[in-house]
């Protein structure tokens, strides 16, 4: 399926220090490679997001966010949709953060209130300074994120990214690396060592974080753990329970009462 440009925003005012822009975007649409002037914080409250930078691409869950510094070329896209959250920071107040580079951080649930919070009240007056003090609060959040590598990385090569795209559509598709080379017109060894060289990791570590990810946009849709496991394609609903327990550090039921057991 083709993907749907969606235009990105010419001539915006800089961040008095900070904008939050809100926007719905649709599956397998994308703002085309672009930059901007101040750094800015890229996060979706539901829904996965794709972004590509020079020096990386990565999928991010609602729990993480990707900063862009000031001038970093970037595109962004959700394969299957989502509620997109963008902070744009002043130059200044960016500066003044740690990171550098496009950078993964888990997003705290302080943080995601205060956008929420920020968003709601940004074309309101600030006769009390309230707004102002709301501010100060995501900056202070964002002094204390630490980059994290749980990510799920991201080809740019077509072939490879083609192959992910139908992952990600069916993280149950059965298909393993001999198959999956043939598909693409390769050898299976020579499928291994691109993949490896585009995304850092095997295609089967690679696998098991996806599902992770899928797993985390099911329950946060509704889906019970056993429907889960079943869209995984896991054999059973316990051998998934394990899975996730491995990964995250607590149980799939623990992870929907919102209880802090994450690791990504």
């Amino acid at each position: 399926m083709i993907w749907e440009v969606i235009e990105a925003p010419h001539d915006a005012p800089s961040p008095m220090p900070i904008t939050v822009r809100a926007q719905s975007v649709p599956a397998r649409h994308y703002f085309p490679e672009h930059a901007h002037k101040w750094s800015q914080m890229v996060y979706a409250i539901t829904g996965v997001l794709t972004v590509n930078t020079t020096e990386g691409s990565f999928v991010i869950s609602p729990e993480q966010a990707v900063w862009l510094p000031t001038g970093m070329p970037h595109r962004v896209g959700s394969l299957l949709g989502a509620e997109f959250r963008s902070l744009w920071i002043a130059d200044k107040a960016g500066s003044e953060l740690p990171m550098s580079g496009p950078n993964v951080f888990r997003v705290s649930s302080l943080l995601q209130a205060l956008i929420i919070e920020a968003s709601e009240i940004e074309r309101e007056d600030d006769d009390d300074g309230y707004a102002d003090r709301i501010t100060q609060l995501i900056l202070d959040q964002l002094r204390r994120a630490h980059p994290i590598s749980a990510a799920l990385p991201w080809p740019r090569g077509t072939a490879l990214e083609a192959m992910c795209e139908a992952l990600y559509a069916d993280p149950a598709d059965p298909r393993k690396l001999e198959e999956w080379g043939r598909e693409l017109s390769m050898s299976g060894r020579t499928l291994a060592r691109h993949f490896v060289a585009e995304t850092g990791m095997s295609l089967r570590s690679w696998r098991r974080r996806l599902r992770l990810f899928r797993a985390i946009e099911f329950l946060g849709g509704g889906l019970s753990v056993t429907q889960t496991a079943l869209e995984l394609g896991y054999g059973s609903t316990s051998a998934f329970v394990y899975a996730f327990r491995q990964e995250m550090g607590g149980s799939p039921q623990a992870y929907m009462r919102g209880d802090s057991i994450s690791k990504i």
